[in-house]
């Protein structure tokens, strides 16, 4: 009987086909020479992450437009890391902006990773860890002056908005839609020599998403629609009035909406810089309560959902994605972890980011919140309630 490796070419080449992402293809390429050599690499245009300048009409006053860069979230663990007991896995977001040169950024915000746990590995091996891809985030970023050709990320942005992609036929044409300061959607169209505000909006945008090949986008309301690339608006979901953000998040092929409570307090003072330091007022968004729903197509409505079951939901600055908690090393079901408390002041961030932001977590069934300890994202006691 022959061995895997004496697999015939065309049939190696279909089940290529048929991996989900460009880690799960790096694996496979990587079992014998005759897999290898039977499926080429990734082309450059894909493994590079960054795209050329985009017009910037319509969207910011800046000289030179914008950079697309592509971020990816894995879930990392060590072989011998299923003991629930003794879990080591570790979630990682990963932006290589030049061939060769990698940034690690925290899960769920735009800020880069400036402490690391000692434990997590420095040097990723795919053959040597388990490594599972859960997720990827583009994110626009808005530059000032021409980038050099080293990084564009030391080019100095004004600000970056998230922004979805839906990729055309060729893999060289894409679609992207975000949400435009005012609060309206645009969309830009690779070839278009502008962006284009959908001027159509009843109230402003929260967040996008693309879910089976399609574009949505919710507003403030809960009102959610399918942007057809004629940019068109369909409604989708009716309005879910009552909480103050609103996220979408596809879980188990279904989409979810998902209602962040807030409590807004502003103080004067230390907020645990030093006292000489000349500080502004500053302003912070508590979250308390969140309320998730599920999308009934048909009857273009939400419904709510009481138990998220073994699944848990991550809410970041410019992605959102799920995951089974089976497989997050000891990581407790029906939870929503969720970037959280916005302090604004005049200190800044290494990347223009303000400082001040913590992860927390929400116990769907409890009602509990709490802290996520900072840069501890190995999955154990997650919870600590209030």
């Amino acid at each position: 009987m022959a061995g895997w490796n004496h697999l015939p070419k065309d049939l190696i080449e279909l089940i290529s086909k048929r991996l989900d992402t460009s880690t799960d293809l790096l694996r496979f390429r990587s079992v014998c020479n005759s897999w290898r050599s039977s499926i080429p690499p990734q082309s450059p245009l894909l493994s590079l992450n960054t795209f050329k300048i985009l017009p910037n009409d319509g969207i910011s006053d800046t000289s030179f437009g914008f950079s697309l860069f592509k971020r990816t979230v894995f879930l990392v663990g060590l072989p011998n890391s299923h003991n629930q007991t003794d879990p080591q896995g570790w979630l990682v977001k990963i932006e290589e902006d030049v061939p060769g040169k990698k940034h690690l950024f925290d899960p769920l915000s735009r800020c880069r990773s400036t402490s690391l746990p000692n434990n997590l590995p420095r040097v990723i091996d795919l053959m040597n860890l388990r490594i599972r891809e859960l997720g990827h985030e583009y994110v626009l970023h808005h530059v000032s002056y021409k980038p050099n050709s080293s990084s564009f990320t030391e080019a100095g942005n004004l600000y970056i908005e998230k922004v979805v992609t839906i990729w055309l036929n060729s893999k060289t044409e894409f679609v992207l839609l975000t949400i435009h300061v005012s609060g309206k959607l645009a969309i830009f169209k690779s070839g278009d020599k502008r962006w284009t505000i959908i001027n159509e909006m009843s109230s402003p945008f929260d967040d996008v998403i693309v879910y089976k090949g399609r574009f949505y986008a919710v507003d403030n309301t809960g009102r959610t629609v399918v942007v057809a690339m004629d940019k068109n608006l369909g409604l989708a979901g009716n309005p879910v009035f009552g909480g103050d953000k609103k996220y979408l998040v596809e879980s188990k092929g279904d989409l979810l909406l998902v209602d962040m409570y807030l409590s807004i307090d502003t103080d004067e003072g230390n907020i645990g810089y030093d006292a000489s330091q000349d500080l502004v007022q500053y302003m912070s968004e508590r979250t308390v309560w969140f309320k998730v729903f599920k999308l009934n197509e048909e009857g273009k409505c939400w419904i709510e959902v009481k138990d998220l079951e073994d699944r848990v939901l991550f809410l970041g600055d410019d992605l959102t994605f799920s995951a089974p908690a089976s497989e997050l090393c000891g990581c407790k079901g029906n939870c929503i972890f969720f970037d959280d408390n916005f302090f604004y002041s005049r200190e800044e961030g290494i990347d223009g980011s303000m400082v001040g932001r913590d992860i927390g977590v929400f116990e769907l069934e409890s009602g509990c919140i709490g802290p996520f300890k900072k840069f501890s994202w190995l999955f154990q006691d997650v919870l600590a309630t209030s």
